[in-house]
């Protein structure tokens, strides 16, 4: 059983959730412990019988913000376990054969070197990350690709998913770094990209019907299409076409908002043409706007009143649940609007990894159905974690 322990969770419910793990033999993992600040732990004076085969695991990160170092004398009673670094070709290359890529072994070398080639060669920002997730989420991205497009190339194919998958979040020098078919803008020498697949031409993706939408309904809002903006509410479609979370960054000002009402307005009117059994993504858009900084975390997610010992759903466990009883295809938009840090978003952890699960301090657990994405307007990553 894992458990994420934070501040909101009291006694009676700690004791609660463990008392069984003990007497009934199996195991409890505590995810992210060092949150929970308290000079003792005790089951108010009860003797449980323990059973030698339960174990107690405790994964921390304290380099992030609202964190503290686990103390020496707890530490010492447990035995640490160090990590690896895993080895990314081969566990691209098992991903790309199960995917069905004949040539995987190539693929799976040229990958994970552009990977390595982007983290050496390109700007430091914070929201970069060309770690073992992003590399999953191209790969099945790549899989994805490989069987609505059977007769193009391999390799065709996965640039298609690079390029999908990154060009949304790179700046304008590191786009053109990554690949040099940019207008009006020359380098010398080959990009990334150019360097590692030579030869090969990626044909140029046609919108049709969609881009004019998206033009209509950029003029209908008042304001003169920009070719560049078009783009962006282009790529922020594929994204979400992949991934349930989404963060939009930019300045204040910068057209973050302006693209996803855009976006959401396309969908809707695509649907009302009658396209929505052409291609089910084409579905009216439900959006729920709040911001997390401006409530506190017991607002937010949830807490137990202290006087009554009962629990009280925040602002985005209430949310979740108004997404998940909906009995409609419509698309669900939770943006969260303003800063990320590690203070609050960390709890959001297991519903931006691939559990999609939103789990409260009382225990309860609320799946996310596939309708649903969160979306984050930030105006830089400096202080989020990982």
């Amino acid at each position: 059983m894992s458990m994420r322990v934070c501040r909101e969770v009291d006694l009676r419910f700690a004791i609660t959730l463990h008392f069984k793990p003990v007497t009934n033999v199996f195991w409890c993992s505590l995810n992210q412990f060092f949150r929970f600040q308290v000079s003792r732990f005790m089951f108010e004076g009860r003797e449980i019988k323990l059973c030698p085969s339960c174990a107690a695991f405790i994964t921390m990160n304290p380099g992030y913000a609202g964190r503290t170092e686990l103390p020496d004398n707890l530490k010492a009673l447990f035995r640490p376990m160090s990590m690896m670094v895993p080895d990314y070709k081969l566990i691209a290359e098992v991903i790309l054969y199960s995917e069905g890529f004949e040539s995987s072994k190539t693929l799976a070398l040229k990958m994970t070197q552009m990977y390595k080639l982007c983290s050496e060669q390109l700007s430091r920002q914070d929201h970069y990350d060309f770690g073992m997730r992003a590399l999953k989420s191209v790969l099945v991205m790549a899989g994805a690709l490989k069987r609505e497009n059977a007769d193009k190339p391999e390799d065709v194919v996965l640039i298609r998913a690079l390029k999908d998958s990154n060009l949304p979040k790179f700046l304008v020098q590191d786009a053109v770094l990554f690949q040099v078919n940019f207008s009006n803008i020359l380098i010398r020498g080959p990009a990334i990209l150019q360097d590692l697949f030579p030869g090969v031409v990626l044909p140029e993706h046609d919108y049709g019907h969609f881009q004019a939408v998206i033009e209509e309904v950029t003029a209908s809002f008042g304001l003169q299409v920009v070719p560049q903006q078009v783009t962006k509410v282009i790529q922020f479609y594929e994204t979400l076409l992949v991934r349930h979370g989404v963060m939009l960054v930019g300045p204040t000002g910068g057209g973050k908002t302006t693209v996803y009402k855009i976006l959401a307005k396309t969908l809707g009117n695509l649907h009302a043409e009658g396209l929505g059994e052409e291609n089910p993504v084409y579905q009216p858009v439900k959006s729920y706007v709040l911001n997390p900084k401006s409530i506190t975390m017991g607002e937010l997610y949830g807490e137990v009143n202290a006087a009554t010992l009962e629990w009280h759903d925040g602002l985005m466990a209430f949310v979740v649940r108004q997404t998940c009883v909906d009995q409609t295809a419509d698309h669900q938009w939770i943006i969260c609007d303003g800063p990320v840090d590690a203070l609050w978003i960390e709890n959001m952890n297991t519903v931006l990894d691939d559990n999609k699960m939103l789990c409260l301090a009382n225990s309860e657990r609320i799946k996310l159905t596939q309708y649903v994405h969160m979306l984050f307007e930030v105006a830089d990553l400096a202080v989020a974690s990982p």
